[in-house]
């Protein structure tokens, strides 16, 4: 193992030790079992006091890294890859930082301003804690990423958040057992009792969806005197989604509405000037007459709702308990 220290880098000699004694059991140049020097050799080849190889290897056996056997001396932790669970993500995780100092190199970062910037951040996010963890679960794998990037622009400094469909946490008990262990689950008020179903050890949040604003300009586009038929392919959404386009088209007045599935789709589309479809009920759009103008009716998550609800329970700014905003936002 060679440690290289900078001492014109922003880093203390502490970090800097520490650093790269992590790196070399990470990536292999340390392997479980292995003899580390003792804390005067250590001392001497890298030129700073005793104190501070030792005060190195106690954070490190702190963290379970390392770990002292009375009259052998310090050695790797044999436990400790299978505890961090960094076995078989090795690779993955330095493909990831190489990314990163590449994005650095490329944008005219010296070596010395990557590893203050990379130490920096890392104190950073230790402060913070652990992130929590959020699951979002809809009903199309499409829609419900994009609902998971909304809510992610809103909470990504203090949370994870992940996308999954009520059909894959019904089909996949591996993935269910997985998922098992995040901090909140968001979803419609409409598969609530579903997903609670599925994932009992879990608080479960649902939240409002409006319309994006592509939908909103698309709707509100439309000539006064076209024909709309508004499709669904669930017919408990059909409500919603027919409140939600007199809101923005109002001037229209000319409206019909099917779930897809309709066996009488057909002849209502083939007046219509304009198709309202829900996700997931595309097909309908090739059933319409030649010219008609199909708008996806898409959602996003209420960004009030993420506020008032997902906000306070990542960032800890509160301490009301879950179960509460629950009952709210139902």
């Amino acid at each position: 193992m060679k440690i290289k220290l900078d001492r014109k880098s922003g880093i203390s000699l502490r970090q800097q030790i520490k650093s790269a004694i992590e790196h070399a059991v990470s990536f292999g140049d340390l392997t479980p079992g292995s003899a580390l020097p003792s804390v005067r050799e250590l001392a001497d080849r890298v030129g700073v006091a005793p104190m501070t190889v030792n005060k190195v290897y106690s954070d490190l056996k702190a963290e379970g890294l390392i770990e002292a056997r009375a009259g052998a001396g310090t050695f790797v932790s044999r436990n400790f890859l299978v505890q961090a669970g960094m076995g078989a993500g090795v690779s993955a995780l330095q493909k990831g930082i190489d990314g990163v100092i590449d994005q650095a190199l490329a944008a005219g970062l010296r070596a010395r301003d990557i590893q203050a910037l990379i130490a920096t951040r890392l104190e950073y996010r230790l402060a913070q804690g652990k992130r929590k963890s959020i699951l979002m679960v809809g009903l199309f794998e499409g829609a419900t990423a994009s609902y998971a990037e909304c809510v992610t622009a809103q909470v990504g400094e203090f949370a994870t958040v992940e996308p999954t469909t009520l059909g894959q946490i019904e089909a996949d008990a591996a993935l269910r057992s997985r998922l098992s262990s995040v901090d909140l689950i968001l979803t419609f008020a409409n598969l609530q009792e579903a997903v609670v179903a599925l994932m009992p050890r879990v608080p479960v949040v649902s939240i409002r969806f409006i319309p994006s604003e592509a939908t909103r300009m698309a709707l509100a586009s439309i000539d006064p005197m076209a024909r709309i038929a508004i499709v669904s392919r669930f017919a408990d959404f059909l409500p919603v989604l027919t409140m939600g386009v007199r809101r923005f088209a109002a001037h229209v007045s000319n409206v019909v509405v099917a779930t897809q599935d309709d066996p009488a789709l057909p002849e209502l589309l083939a007046d219509c000037d304009v198709i309202v479809l829900s996700t997931g009920a595309d097909a309908a759009a090739r059933r319409g007459r030649p010219g008609a103008t199909a708008i996806e009716y898409r959602h996003i998550p209420d960004p009030g709702d993420i506020d008032r609800l997902v906000v306070p329970f990542v960032t800890k700014f509160i301490a009301e308990p879950i179960g509460n905003a629950r009952k709210e936002a139902s």
